[in-house]
């Protein structure tokens, strides 16, 4: 007699198949996750982009208030922190609708504007404008401003992120780092 030849597959073969497949499924989703964060921060540094260069560009409109010594400069004064301040306050006279400002009313817009704007479009985001010469620190954009009466002026935007596994992304100092630093350029 002829001993039949079993053909087919073993339990252990299948449930290998199915670990195996479940490994790939678990390694494409932790992908997409992946792409998901990466695709977040990009739109978060593109958004922070273009608040940085709208902000430098009103200065360069605002060239009155721009050539002020730096303790009259009201940009300068702009140290927002939408954690801190959830809702900004307006200034007496907002320059919308064709109103006529002078330098510094247009400087008080420009502010509230940007804050609501920060507010509005970045997780707790923050803006700063200051003197800085040097803006990097160890490889990192930092907030703190080191800059004198001949340090190029500089928009600061960031946003409170997150690391991959949840913590917050801080620098040594423990604070949160700036996403984007634009030097709108040497004043005076």
């Amino acid at each position: 007699m002829r001993a039949r030849i079993d053909s087919g597959y073993t339990l252990l073969e299948v449930l290998i198949a199915v670990v195996v497949l479940a490994l790939g499924i678990m390694g494409g989703v932790a992908l997409q996750l992946a792409a998901l964060r990466a695709r977040h921060q990009a739109a978060l540094l593109s958004q922070a982009t273009q608040l940085a260069t709208s902000m430098a560009e009103r200065m360069r409109a605002n060239a009155g208030q721009m050539r002020l010594a730096d303790g009259d400069n009201l940009y300068l004064t702009l140290n927002y922190d939408a954690f801190s301040e959830p809702s900004p306050t307006a200034p007496a006279a907002l320059c919308q609708g064709g109103i006529a400002c002078g330098g510094a009313e247009l400087a008080l817009s420009d502010l509230y504007e940007t804050k609501q704007l920060v507010q509005q479009s970045l997780p707790a985001g923050r803006v700063v404008i200051c003197r800085d010469a040097g803006l990097w620190s160890g490889g990192k954009l930092r907030w703190a401003c080191g800059g004198g009466a001949g340090a190029p002026l500089v928009v600061k935007v960031g946003w409170r992120g997150k690391n991959p596994d949840g913590t917050p992304r801080t620098d040594v100092s423990g604070e949160f780092m700036p996403g984007v630093a634009l030097a709108v350029g040497a004043v005076r």
